[in-house]
């Protein structure tokens, strides 16, 4: 992915991401909403591929955001904790993880030393779907980019019994019994949940909330 600069670059970035899964998810909207043999495939598919360009809007408008606030050059210290995270996560990770005093005080004296240095963030493995975008998954992508998920909960059980059980479903080969009405309505909510998300990124990064308070 190439680098977000401006904030007009990651508004592009964000739109065009948007618009071509938009495109191709209206593919099999319009092929499931017609009568005929082909119908039930289409459907099929469509679960399919609409459970694919909602984990990989998430993933990469997450990333998106997160290389624009990696543009903003700033110290690790001016951000958020969970920007931080990001830059320091192994030594954080030894905290976690060890029982041992001395590795422990060792990647503490190592996080207090850079929080004077510009924050270089590691996006490549900031943000991890576990190829299970579940509602559980998709909160904690967002709270880790500090984006309030309650507008989002009442679509939860959608996303869980709607999308993803049936995409598994479809994965593994097993019926799935869902009309075309029920399928456009389906792509209608998600993408909705995706634009709102999306919302969501381009306010936060407008209003600096990135930034620690002062």
């Amino acid at each position: 992915m190439s680098k977000v600069r401006t904030l007009s670059e990651m508004q592009a970035a964000l739109d065009q991401e948007m618009a071509w899964r938009i495109k191709e998810i209206g593919v099999f909207k319009v092929g499931a909403g017609k009568n005929g043999p082909q119908r039930k495939p289409y459907i099929r598919a469509g679960i399919a591929l609409l459970y694919a360009h909602w984990e990989g809007f998430i993933k990469t408008s997450s990333e998106i955001y997160l290389s624009y606030v990696e543009s903003r050059a700033l110290r690790y210290r001016d951000l958020k904790s969970c920007f931080v995270v990001f830059g320091l996560k192994g030594k954080i990770n030894t905290l976690v993880e060890s029982r041992k005093s001395l590795p422990n005080i060792e990647a503490m004296e190592f996080i207090f030393s850079k929080l004077d240095e510009t924050a270089t963030l590691q996006i490549g493995s900031a943000v991890n779907t576990e190829s299970n975008l579940t509602s559980k998954v998709f909160n904690n992508i967002a709270g880790s980019l500090d984006i309030d998920t309650s507008p989002y909960e009442t679509k939860f059980h959608l996303i869980d019994s709607s999308l993803v059980d049936r995409r598994n479903k479809v994965a593994h080969g097993e019926f799935l019994d869902i009309q075309g009405r029920e399928f456009s309505s389906l792509v209608d909510d998600i993408l909705s949940i995706m634009r709102l998300y999306k919302t969501d990124i381009e306010n936060a990064a407008s209003l600096e909330s990135y930034k620690r308070a002062a």
